[in-house]
């Protein structure tokens, strides 16, 4: 069985696009192949800047060949239908057999297919993958209609076997196939004869090429890190640059230099940004002082000199572009000092969304969310109000112009230099987290109140303009933003309504004030609202306290239905679910528990749904929810056939059977333990009380038929049904636990 090797030789292909690239050649080729009949052992895709390869072991010779039967009309068919068939098969009318059937003699066909070689296969195939290859971006050259992302020069496709390779003949708009490579662009550029996989690769090793992108990203961090090491440093971890700087080399030369002195105050932060974004150099760090104090950049050529006049015009142009971020910093810093006033009013001129308001705007929104809720997380209101009021200032500052990734980051800093309070700093930086699910959760309370407003202000917002995710579509990145309420509040254990919450944002959002005295009556309002969530106590406190009819907005107040705070809520919820599932909670579970009252606590609705996903895997827990299902299901129809309820009446007194009065003593106890459990908020102690249930149930429906003949005997185990019914709904929705 031969081996195929292809290789597409072009114009540097964007590090960025290698990785899609390869996964696209692998996947499009061998489907092709696997499509037209061919088999294969194994595949593997490479990646350099200038070409794409794909090396696919075990491919069989040739396609089998294929025999189909299909059956036709009857022999005394009308001709139209005959002709349809013999069109769908490609045959004569001669070549078709009359056999018997049920009905009769039936035209059948039999179509045989000869089996293909495997380079004529290849060679189909190929060419189609080339001219419909899922570029990101694509562009066509000289006079052809090929489009590649950048100019395609050669394509070698070879099949290679025991008794040598054969070129597999091919031609894509004047690009014919052959077997020869090149080397790399200035270390060895003639041309490469190649025989197959592994002398390819060797050759191309010989001729300063490293094929494999995994040998050239780990080479980089070998030399790199010895090379720190050997002057007492370390380089700061960056994987997704580690693989974008091996994209961009062929043959990866590793040097460090050195950043000059002047740049050395900035911040770690500034200098690692800089360098990463603007020259794709690596920070090495001092571990003794913490401060970067060195660079690794990485050639893609050797040099006479060993790398010197590289290093001296990198430098270079780092120098300048660290002189650029030295000023942004100058400039920051006096405007910091001066208390951040500057910045401050350049946001009210910066729109945030065109329907939400300036970033001025959304500031003082957060601020006043942040008030309510520090009460709710252990902080102080007030110092959670100045953190929420400079905790976006930065957005205005020459450094995040630059940088916008340091948003937060230098509100620290700046924060800081203005002389702000430490948990007021540290708030600047933390309050954007977490960005995703394995982020970093911030602990600090004014952290906890700032982060929870910003986001909730930001669902809220968007909910109030009817801009909501649809399908894959999230612009906003609002289920982002819903993941990191979650993780805030249950990372932090914190109780707190967010159906409260989110009403009384979802009002701040669609009120209009004129004047401080509106704005001052507006801000009470929903800050009750917020509190208690009582709609008419909070417009009735409030309208005590004014003169005349009051501002125009009231109206929204008392005609006030909380759809969009509960659909709001339902979101939630469903980012929820799949945050739980990777927690290893079932979707069910999942479910009984946001049936139960005070859903929108979700510290509360996650603790429940913790104790009974571990109830549930005992097998007490399993076998109680089928006897809960038994009786429930038992009861459900008896109600519906009697028109009655069963919920009163059930006496230990008519019981005929052990079994029955022992389930009768069962209940009492299991509800005496479950109801202070359930008030204590032990879920763990109500589902273990109601585990208990399950051998007496058990025991009652193998001893007794609740259908008596005695009218009296089956209404007292009706109800007895309905007690254990209300037992264990009252920890649980056990209706909706599959199974």
């Amino acid at each position: 069985m031969p081996d195929l090797l292809i290789e597409l030789f072009s114009e540097e292909i964007p590090a960025r696009m290698q990785a899609g690239a390869r996964d696209a050649l692998k996947k499009r080729v061998t489907d092709g192949l696997v499509e037209a009949g061919l088999t294969y052992g194994g595949a593997q895709a490479f990646s350099t800047p200038r070409r794409l390869v794909l090396a696919i072991e075990g491919l069989s010779a040739r396609s089998p060949d294929l025999k189909e039967e299909r059956k036709g009309p009857r022999v005394d068919a009308p001709e139209k239908a005959l002709s349809g068939f013999l069109r769908s098969t490609g045959l004569t009318k001669d070549q078709l057999q009359a056999r018997d059937d049920k009905k009769g003699q039936v035209w059948f066909a039999v179509i045989e297919k000869p089996g293909r070689p495997a380079a004529d296969i290849v060679a189909e195939v190929l060419e189609g993958v080339i001219r419909n290859f899922p570029w990101p971006k694509s562009m066509r050259w000289g006079e052809g209609s090929l489009r590649w992302v950048r100019p395609l020069h050669s394509i070698l496709c070879i099949l290679s076997d025991e008794a040598g390779a054969e070129v597999v003949d091919m031609d894509v708009d004047g690009i014919r196939s052959g077997d020869v490579t090149h080397g790399h662009r200035f270390m060895a550029p003639g041309p490469i004869r190649v025989t197959g996989f592994e002398d390819y690769a060797a050759r191309l090793k010989a001729a300063k090429v490293m094929l494999d992108q995994d040998e050239r990203a780990e080479h980089i961090w070998h030399a790199a890190t010895n090379e720190a090491f050997a002057s007492g440093l370390e380089v700061m971890e960056d994987k997704g640059l580690l693989t974008e700087v091996a994209g961009l080399v062929e043959w990866p030369v590793v040097l460090m230099g050195r950043i000059k002195d002047d740049f050395l105050h900035l911040p770690p932060e500034v200098l690692q940004t800089s360098m990463k974004e603007h020259q794709k150099f690596f920070s090495v760090r001092d571990p003794k002082s913490g401060r970067i104090v060195r660079f690794i950049t990485v050639a893609n050529r050797e040099t006479p000199d060993d790398g010197e006049t590289i290093l001296k015009g990198n430098a270079k142009v780092l120098s300048a572009r660290l002189s650029d971020a030295a000023f942004f910093w100058e400039n920051d810093l006096r405007v910091a000092r001066a208390g951040m006033e500057e910045w401050r009013e350049a946001l009210t001129h910066v729109t945030f969304q065109s329907e939400l308001g300036s970033q001025a705007d959304r500031i003082a929104r957060i601020a006043a969310l942040a008030s309510e809720i520090a009460p709710m997380v252990g902080a102080d209101p007030e110092r959670a109000e100045q953190a929420a009021r400079v905790a976006k200032l930065d957005l205005a500052s020459e450094m995040v112009y630059e940088f916008p990734e340091l948003q937060g980051t230098m509100g620290r800093y700046y924060a800081e230099a203005a002389g702000l309070p430490p948990e007021v700093a540290a708030a600047c930086e933390m309050h954007y987290k977490p960005l995703g699910p394995s982020d970093e959760v911030p602990t600090a309370p004014v952290s906890v109140a700032v982060a929870l407003a910003d986001k909730l202000d930001t669902l809220t917002g968007f909910w109030s303009i009817d801009e909501k995710p649809t399908g894959s579509k999230d612009p906003f990145a609002l289920r982002r933003a819903a993941l990191g309420v979650i993780r805030l509040v249950l990372t932090n254990r914190i109780r707190l309504s967010l159906d409260k919450l989110n009403d009384a944002q979802i009002l701040r959002h669609q009120i209009e004030t004129h004047g401080e005295e509106e704005k001052a009556l507006r801000d009470d309002l929903l800050s009750l609202i917020a509190s208690h969530g009582v709609f008419g106590a909070a417009v009735r406190t409030v309208l005590d306290r004014i003169d005349g009819d009051g501002p125009k907005w009231l109206n929204k107040i008392t005609d006030h239905e909380p759809d969009v705070s509960d659909d709001l809520r339902a979101f939630l919820h469903d980012r929820l679910k799949v945050h739980l599932r990777e927690q290893g909670i079932r979707q069910d579970v999942i479910d009984a528990c946001l049936a139960m009252p005070n859903n929108c606590d979700l510290t509360l609705l996650v603790a429940r749904a913790e104790a009974l996903n571990t109830v549930l895997k005992t097998e007490d827990g399993e076998n109680l929810v089928q006897g809960f299902k038994r009786a429930n299901n038992i009861l459900t129809q008896a109600e519906e056939k009697d028109g009655v309820e069963y919920r009163f009446g059930a006496d230990p007194k008519f019981a005929e059977d052990p079994a029955e009065t022992a389930l009768f003593a069962a209940l009492d106890t299991a509800k005496a333990a479950i109801d202070p459990a359930l008030k204590a908020e032990d879920f763990t102690a109500a589902m273990a009380a109601m585990a208990a249930l399950r051998a007496p149930i058990d025991a009652f429906f193998e001893a007794v038929q609740v259908n008596a003949d005695n009218d009296i005997v089956r209404r007292n185990r009706l109800n007895l049904l309905h007690m254990i019914r209300e037992t264990c709904l009252s920890v649980a929705d056990l209706n909706r636990i599959e199974g």
